[in-house]
């Protein structure tokens, strides 16, 4: 039996996924699902650093202005330049280096 992080890593070497996507593809439910994926994903980066590989992040985009977002492990709820809540969420990708 894998743990849900073994199972983050292997989804995220087959391709890329956004959080909403994990949290679907783990089948995760409540409340808090996106931030104990999150979470999850924060500490991968740590644990891919020893092992040779690197967390892929294409950042969050505004959908109205295309506004890009920094690439962070992180939803932002608003778009900074124009205020705008219709954000693309980040995409999470496990690559070797």
């Amino acid at each position: 039996m894998m743990t849900r992080r073994q199972r983050i890593i292997k989804l995220l070497e087959e391709r890329d996924y956004s959080p909403s996507e994990l949290v679907l593809g783990l089948e995760l439910r409540g409340r808090g699902a996106k931030k104990t994926v999150l979470e999850d994903l924060k500490a991968i980066q740590r644990t891919l650093k020893r092992e040779g590989k690197v967390l892929l992040i294409k950042p969050a985009e505004c959908r109205k202005c295309g506004f890009v977002f920094r690439p962070e492990i992180n939803i932002p709820s608003r778009c900074p330049k124009c205020r705008s809540e219709w954000i693309e969420e980040p995409r999470f990708k496990i690559e070797a280096r």
